[in-house]
């Protein structure tokens, strides 16, 4: 049988625990990079498993493709925030 919910499916879990690692880590981050940075970070993070979520319960498989795709997109942006922040934070 299926996934009953959302929370049921692995890829959510996991894109779930993300965000709550990613929060932790960009509060460490100084606080002029709030409205800049760590703004563009959250919103990407939020949006993987947000889109998870939104494709899950659309009816028919291109328009749930289409939200698995916007998340899988949102994580390549955050893959690039990420390795900025390491630049910037970490002395490249």
């Amino acid at each position: 049988m299926g996934s009953q919910t959302f929370k049921d499916l692995l890829v959510w879990q996991k894109a779930h625990k993300m965000v709550l690692e990613v929060y932790k880590v960009t509060s460490n981050y100084p606080k002029h990079e709030l409205f800049v940075l760590i703004s563009q970070i959250k919103r990407a993070t939020i949006s993987v498993p947000a889109n998870i979520v939104e494709g899950f319960r659309r009816v028919g498989n291109q328009d749930s493709i289409r939200f698995y795709n916007i998340s899988d997109a949102s994580l390549e942006e955050l893959k690039y925030h990420m390795f900025l922040s390491k630049y910037f934070f970490n002395d490249g």
